[in-house]
């Protein structure tokens, strides 16, 4: 198959799996030249209660509304979208701040030389909802349920890869080719390594920063 020199990384900014992800996309993409678009997806939707409010419906709802601020940014440069997600990512999931405070959502954009004003901008505006709607729909259209999402340009989907250590150089490609690889086979669903008791405790260390940072109670629907 030819190698793509595209794709599209669905990604929820309180996702600690997708931001491990993300690191290894971003290795990629300063490899091997790959444009990666950044796009949008909210577990907050997608393992949403019955009889809770839908994100949209909320004056500020966590990862949305941080996924909001990032549409706001990319209508002046997709760089700045980019910027987003490492800064808010790494607040969260890396230093244990944040990011879904508003307050804090603010001094990180002042921290990237923005103006802090625009998080009031997004929020305001209500066609930041429409396109965060938007490509949340394009990944349940394929079939998708969660994050990290990859989407080619020919339509097929990849969920994952789900990773804690992201690798880097020249491991980073293998991973890479890896995952092309799929591609060939469209009809291969699923194949996951089982997690040891060791595992289990290596992700509860990666994770821990955004466990005491988040101000939820994570719910997850079952996969199909």
């Amino acid at each position: 198959m030819d190698r793509p020199t595209s794709v599209d990384f669905h990604f929820d900014i309180m996702c600690p799996y997708a931001f491990q992800t993300s690191l290894w996309m971003r290795e990629v993409r300063d490899r091997t030249g790959l444009e990666v678009r950044w796009r949008f997806f909210s577990l907050e939707e997608v393992n949403r209660v019955e009889g809770k409010k839908h994100p949209w419906e909320r004056d500020w709802a966590y990862g949305w509304s941080m996924m909001r601020v990032g549409a706001r940014l990319r209508r002046d440069d997709p760089a700045l979208l980019d910027a987003w997600y490492e800064a808010a990512g790494s607040a969260l999931h890396v230093d244990g701040r944040k990011p879904h405070d508003p307050s804090v959502a603010r001094e990180l954009l002042a921290e990237l030389d923005l103006d802090p004003g625009l998080v009031d901008e997004a929020i305001a505006d209500e066609t930041t909802h429409d396109e965060v709607h938007a490509e949340h729909d394009a990944v349940l259209a394929v079939g998708g349920w969660g994050v990290p999402t990859l989407i080619f340009a020919d339509g097929q989907a990849l969920f994952g890869p789900v990773i804690v250590d992201p690798p880097t150089g020249e491991a980073a490609e293998r991973l890479w080719d890896l995952v092309l690889g799929w591609r060939e086979f469209p009809h291969l669903y699923e194949l996951q390594r089982p997690k040891r008791r060791e595992d289990i405790a290596l992700i509860a260390e990666t994770f821990r920063p955004y466990l005491d940072a988040r101000d939820w109670q994570s719910v997850a629907n079952p996969t199909p």
